[in-house]
């Protein structure tokens, strides 16, 4: 091996080193902080803030190496892919650390330790955050894609828990056990370990990308669209969305008031545009109730939808689109697919198909 590619490993591994160093670093920080609000021990607290003044240089540490490697190595394919991914690997280890440090200023803000099924909440989501961080990070510096890819699947099926966490905390709200301050530096610590996940899911995407060159993809993105009856516009809208977005997401409509068929009038012409409801049926919203918070959107296509929709899980956003369907289906595709293709681009670009 020559005096330059002893040199060129000899930078790469360095890097390699300093991501499982600040790794490490931030762990115990999270780890530290979450302790602090569990024991209410405001020192350690104010040790995590101070900690994340050596987090912050690490990082700024990690930015100079890519910089420096990249002016003297020119790098190119997998080189290139790890410094870059170690560039934005720099940013989300920097947050981890500051979501650490939020923590720890939220213990400043309680009054007394959390309750009981609060603090087992923490529990949980404290243990998932760092199991999931110190795998992400294992993946990314063993290039291992397997474990990446396992990582990936347990963050996404630990999704769902941070609803139960805000329902449990709506309950302590509304039993008035605790003071507003203290609520809030809970669902502050609460959001910061979820935030811990998410950047753990992206250190293995970009682990994935390091071994393999494949790059994060555009999010799948799943709606509901929901009116009276689903015997109709909803039906035209869920349809038309499947038949021109069939790679960008799962779509699905559903009414408050389902009828007992399509109307004949949609059916009929639905055939003129390409669209088959032969086979649709309405779907009563209240059935699909435990399954809402597989839903990133519902739509809303009449005025009154979101009150009719009622409470949705914390991670599905209602929006409503306050349209007139007495013209009859013409008018209401007309007035569909300029909005859903409008929506689908904003959420997956200008080449969603």
């Amino acid at each position: 091996m020559s005096h330059y590619e002893q040199r060129l490993q000899k930078d790469l591994a360095w890097m390699n080193e300093l991501v499982g160093i600040v790794g490490t670093t931030i762990t115990k920080a999270i780890d530290d902080a979450v302790t602090s609000v569990m024991q209410l021990d405001k020192n350690q607290a104010a040790q995590v803030v101070i900690g994340d003044y050596t987090t912050n240089r690490q990082t700024r540490e990690l930015d100079r190496l890519c910089h420096a490697f990249v002016a003297r190595h020119l790098p190119s394919a997998g080189h290139l892919r790890f410094v870059s991914a170690v560039l934005r690997l720099s940013i989300a280890l920097e947050r981890i650390g500051d979501y650490a440090t939020t923590i720890a200023r939220a213990t400043a803000q309680l009054s007394t330790r959390p309750p009981a099924v609060v603090g087992r909440d923490i529990e949980v989501m404290s243990e998932q955050a760092r199991r999931m961080l110190t795998e992400a990070l294992r993946s990314f510096q063993q290039r291992d894609v397997a474990l990446a890819q396992m990582t990936l699947t347990g963050a996404r099926q630990f999704a769902d828990y941070f609803d139960r966490v805000f329902a449990d905390l709506v309950r302590e709200g509304e039993a008035h056990s605790r003071p507003i301050n203290d609520l809030f530096a809970l669902m502050a610590t609460f959001n910061r370990l979820e935030r811990v996940i998410h950047q753990a899911k992206n250190i293995c995407e970009e682990a994935i990308f390091v071994a393999t060159g494949k790059a994060k993809g555009e999010k799948l993105v799943n709606l509901l669209f929901v009116d009276a009856r689903n015997d109709g516009p909803s039906q035209l809208a869920e349809q038309f969305t499947r038949k021109a977005f069939p790679q960008s997401g799962r779509y699905r409509s559903a009414g408050w008031e389902p009828a007992e068929e399509i109307d004949p009038a949609y059916a009929e012409f639905a055939r003129t545009v390409g669209i088959d409801l032969g086979k649709a049926w309405p779907t009563a919203l209240p059935t699909l109730h435990d399954q809402l918070d597989d839903y990133h959107f519902i739509i809303g296509l009449t005025p009154d939808a979101r009150e009719r929709i009622g409470k949705v899980p914390f991670h599905t956003t209602v929006v409503v689109w306050d349209l007139d369907f007495a013209s009859g289906p013409d008018a209401a595709y007309r007035l569909l697919t300029p909005r859903v293709r409008d929506l689908m681009e904003c959420l997956r670009g200008e080449e969603a198909s």
